[in-house]
């Protein structure tokens, strides 16, 4: 079974989305005019306003709780590992092409998680649903295809994810504090059941509060260590640089080597950490109820998400590893988290382990919760809200958190990648499909922008679209009150 799955993820890894999820991206940055360039400060000004979203559309989460939320399951234990492994891999150049790789997927970010908030629904306790298995049945009118996704999505985020994070918190806290896994097993079951049985509403408030304040520390501290590495900052970005294009190997002959693995290495981790095209991150952009009132502001949002995790974050770990000098002298032994760690205690002291240890516990748990978010939203769609089936995916997911504490998951994280991967090819295939009516609605956005009004949108304009939408998501009435109410406060 292991051969099997190692094969299935070469294939997948190795060439098709690689190529797939350049290729969409290189083509939706292009029909959209390289939105994620043109429209880089809108995305601050929508989210500066985010809080506000539709406070008289109690059926949805604000635009920064969705993204908090998104950030969650996005930033996870692969900002602080996933480029450490990449940097021991393909080096520093590997960085270059991570962050050409989320620059092209905040296009395909924008595509998905606009599409997503289009397509939305509401379940029996009148919150919103949505995501690509949504689009998919409402949009491409394939519920078959839906279905695949939403398991291949329950499998990889409410299981297998889980169980990998709770083992990063395990190991993390052994090392720092010599705690016990099966204490910290039972401890993350306890505080993830109460925030999990709590509701989608529950882990954005969570979300919301536990994201800002985790990413600001890490950050502060990055900034910390590279206000002591000042002066060596223009050579560490030169080293990356030179690294991307084999200039640092052409003495030696290596060029053709180097770049491709710097290629391969900063792709697959820059994807894996920014999800962008994955078909994870709609599920919360769907569950918002956005400002303005569009369903491309979500795009914008999600977009912004993309950067944020890969372009600031990855790179202040990247920074913190390369500006320490551990890469000076590599071995074997040391990779992943323990690189990092190392890293940073070479620039702060001792207590830079126990930092990253606790950094570890917030990144991991965080994703953990959004993780069952998204898992919760594409069981409703498979069992249409059943009571039973939601208590059967919370216990199994808690249960997932408790064997990740104690177990060694080489097969496990193999398995994460083959349902992943699957998810990722077939929501590809799915936005490319759906992609000409996500350009006519961003096309609807910008014009109103240009005119200078508040971009609200008409689903009476489209008539073709109206009839995949369900009734009452998008009443231009209920749309123009609000708006009205709002510019009167």
């Amino acid at each position: 079974m292991t051969e099997v799955i190692n094969y299935l993820n070469n294939i997948l890894w190795g060439s098709i989305l690689i190529y797939l999820l350049l290729g969409v991206g290189i083509y939706f940055t292009l029909r959209t005019g390289f939105i994620q360039v043109r429209h880089f400060f809108h995305m601050f000004a929508i989210l500066k306003n985010s809080n506000n979203s539709n406070r008289e559309d109690k059926a949805g989460i604000s635009s920064f709780q969705a993204l908090c939320t998104s950030l969650a399951a996005r930033v996870g234990t692969g900002n602080l590992t996933g480029v450490a492994i990449a940097l021991t891999a393909g080096g520093p150049g590997a960085i270059f092409w991570m962050w050409v790789v989320a620059l092209l997927g905040m296009a395909t970010s924008f595509i998905e998680s606009t599409l997503a908030q289009l397509y939305k629904t509401k379940d029996d306790q009148g919150n919103y649903r949505g995501g690509p298995a949504y689009y998919m049945e409402k949009g491409l009118k394939m519920r078959w295809m839906g279905i695949l996704f939403s398991i291949f999505l329950i499998i990889a985020f409410g299981l297998v994810f889980n169980a990998v994070q709770a083992n990063s918190i395990a190991q993390a806290t052994a090392v720092a504090f010599d705690f016990n896994p099966l204490y910290v097993g039972i401890f993350l079951v306890i505080i993830s059941g109460i925030i999990i049985f709590g509701g989608l509403k529950s882990i954005a408030k969570v979300a919301e509060w536990v994201v800002p304040v985790m990413a600001l520390a890490y950050l502060g501290l990055a900034g910390w260590v590279v206000s002591d590495h000042l002066t060596e900052l223009p050579d560490v970005f030169m080293l990356i640089i030179r690294n991307a294009f084999g200039l640092q190997e052409a003495a030696s002959g290596a060029v053709a080597y180097g770049v491709a693995q710097a290629m391969t290495q900063g792709i697959q981790r820059g994807l894996f950490s920014n999800e962008a095209g994955m078909g994870s991150a709609p599920n919360a952009a769907a569950s918002a109820s956005p400002y303005p009132p569009h369903p491309a502001s979500q795009g914008y949002v999600q977009m912004l998400g993309v950067f944020m995790d890969t372009i600031v974050i990855c790179s202040a770990t990247a920074i913190i590893i390369i500006s320490s000098g551990v890469l000076d002298n590599p071995t074997d032994k040391i990779s992943g988290i323990e690189l990092t760690q190392m890293a940073l205690s070479s620039s702060v002291g001792d207590w830079g382990t126990t930092f990253i240890a606790i950094a570890i516990f917030f990144f991991a748990f965080t994703s953990i919760i959004a993780n069952y978010a998204y898992a919760e939203s594409n069981l409703i769609f498979l069992e249409n809200n059943s009571t039973t089936g939601l208590l059967i995916l919370r216990l199994a997911a808690l249960g997932m958190v408790m064997f990740g504490a104690l177990a060694e998951m080489p097969f496990i994280w193999k398995l994460a990648d083959l349902s992943m991967g699957l998810m990722a090819l077939i929501n590809l295939i799915a936005i490319s499909l759906l992609s000409g009516i996500a350009f006519k609605i961003t096309k609807d956005y910008n014009v109103q922008r240009k005119l200078g009004k508040l971009p609200v949108f008409d689903i009476n304009q489209y008539p073709d679209i109206e009839r995949q939408i369900e009734q009452g998501i998008w009443e231009k009435e209920a749309v123009e009150k609000w708006v009205e109410r709002e510019s009167n406060r």
